[in-house]
């Protein structure tokens, strides 16, 4: 009796599981889409049981090459389109319409909640509308001076370690450098993250970034329960750190806010609003907050739950990526010298030889050749290795039909090493970035922060922290290959999971 209730309740499943699916499929095959190899109910879920998260980049790439450019798979019941084909991007990064992350990015929802990064539909277009103005040149320009700054404390730490012969892993001491930049500039408040970094706040940002990482690694553990069910002590630092978090993000809103009314009420200008209070670590310059605390939205200001989603977004967004944007660019130079003496030469020449010296806003600007390096080492290493979109309704793409609970995963990895658009695609060659250099055959072909309508809003920071710091590093160190090349992660951030390995020791100036 048993045995006959199984059976009927897996004939059920299969069949349900056949309907579901066979629409999207006939629509799938209709486009040209060759469709991964699937089982009932698990579909291709059974491709990835032995592998591992050092294995996915491989997995991927062999998945693409054994069914073109973009496919479609199932993962269990939930339909996904892989891409690496700018063709295909295009129509995707610039529709108005397909605004929406895809369910991987729910795992940020418990700390970012529904911040630029997640949020959707009209409350996006709201918040895009207020926080782009805050990456204007002429308030970048006021953070120049905490790049050089934090970087100075990076340095003065790996002093110790640049003797020519230590194996340094360079990735913690950008990690925690990024992560005071972007606390002072985007709250206004100094975490020192480099020097203290068993502060609360400090330990809990590292334990929800790496609880994050690894669930996003696994597929079970992706699901809310059975992470709950399996690793408890996890589940617990999760939310106990995430909670610490908020708290501390607002508490500095609410004084800030106090400040701000303050101000308003005894007349002080914006213009001295930055100078106006040292008690809690400001610096004189307006952190993104300020800009946040005065912005309306149908004529009515934010809440402080409103301002603390973006400001907990640029936290996640503004360490984790330009940390792995210059941990391997550096890992690169290391092992190209000619390439990092080049680079070496126009900052003397745009800086000159006093190490010492502030670097300013029009010494970034006139760092060609570094910026192509950095280009191509994103290129290379793309910071955000995959981008994301979710279908929620039937929607055409380039004039083809594509139906909706649809997943979309762009593999940015891939597609920025397609020899179609790159020449030598797997060699660094960031001279390939100059102007009259540079590939015109798709614009989409090279988007290491996304485009379209949901491009990186913070793209001009994060190329302004990246050359400062780089050229700080250079200006101090040699960089030279020593330790364990990489081993690249695909992750929510491009990751090395043996460390972004390199030696040191001190730049002598001829």
């Amino acid at each position: 009796m048993f045995l006959a209730l199984l059976i009927g309740l897996l004939t059920l499943l299969i069949i349900g599981d056949y309907l579901k699916k066979r629409r999207h499929n006939e629509i799938f095959k209709t486009n040209g889409l060759k469709s991964v190899s699937s089982l009932p109910i698990l579909g291709a879920a059974h491709h990835l049981i032995n592998q591992t998260p050092a294995d996915m980049i491989e997995f991927t790439g062999e998945v693409l090459k054994n069914n073109g450019k973009t496919c479609n798979l199932w993962l269990l019941n939930q339909a996904t389109i892989l891409t690496a084909d700018p063709i295909f991007m295009e129509p995707v990064l610039s529709s108005q319409k397909l605004l929406t992350k895809n369910n991987l990015y729910g795992l940020l929802t418990p700390w970012l909640r529904e911040g630029l990064l997640l949020s959707t539909g009209p409350k996006w277009h709201s918040r895009r509308k207020i926080i782009t103005p805050s990456f204007h040149f002429k308030i970048l320009e006021d953070f120049v001076g905490v790049f050089d700054q934090q970087s100075n404390v990076m340095i003065d730490l790996l002093r110790e370690k640049a003797d020519g012969e230590t194996v340094v892993n360079l990735y913690p001491f950008v990690c925690a450098m990024a992560l005071d930049v972007i606390a002072e500039t985007a709250m206004g408040v100094k975490i020192n993250a480099q020097l203290q970094p068993d502060l609360p706040y400090v330990k809990a940002v590292r334990t929800v970034s790496s609880i994050t990482s690894e669930r996003f690694l696994s597929i079970l553990q992706r699901f809310d329960f059975w992470f709950w069910l399996t690793a408890p002590v996890g589940y617990k630092q999760l939310h106990s750190s995430i909670r610490l978090m908020h708290d501390f993000t607002g508490n500095v809103i609410e004084e800030r806010r106090k400040v701000l009314e303050q101000n308003i009420k005894n007349n002080v200008t914006q213009t001295k609003l930055s100078d106006a209070d040292e008690d809690i670590g400001r610096k004189k310059h307006t952190a993104f907050l300020d800009m946040l605390l005065q912005a309306e939205t149908k004529g009515q200001p934010l809440s402080n739950t409103d301002i603390r989603e973006e400001v907990d977004t640029f936290m996640f967004e503004g360490h984790d990526t330009t940390t792995s944007g210059i941990s391997f660019t550096c890992y690169l130079l290391s092992r190209h010298p000619a390439v990092q003496q080049k680079v070496f030469e126009e900052i003397r020449a745009v800086i000159g030889d006093d190490k010492q010296r502030s670097i300013t806003l029009r010494d970034l600007q006139e760092l060609k050749y570094l910026e192509c390096v950095i280009k191509e080492s994103m290129r290379l290493f793309p910071p955000v290795p995959s981008i994301g979109r979710h279908i929620e309704q039937d929607i055409y793409l380039d004039g083809k039909l594509y139906p909706a609970d649809t997943n979309v995963t762009i593999l940015t990895y891939h597609a920025l090493r397609d020899p179609l658009y790159f020449k030598d695609p797997e060699e660094f060659l960031p001279e390939r970035f100059y102007s009259d250099n540079i590939e015109k055959n798709n614009t989409f072909a090279y988007v290491p922060f996304s485009a379209g309508p949901r491009n990186c809003v913070g793209q001009k920071f994060a190329m302004l922290e990246m050359k400062s710091t780089i050229c700080k590093i250079l200006r101090h160190y040699e960089l030279f290959p020593q330790g364990e090349e990489v081993r690249p992660l695909m992750n929510l951030v491009l990751v090395s999971s043996n460390g972004v390995n390199m030696g040191l020791r001190p730049r002598k100036y001829d």
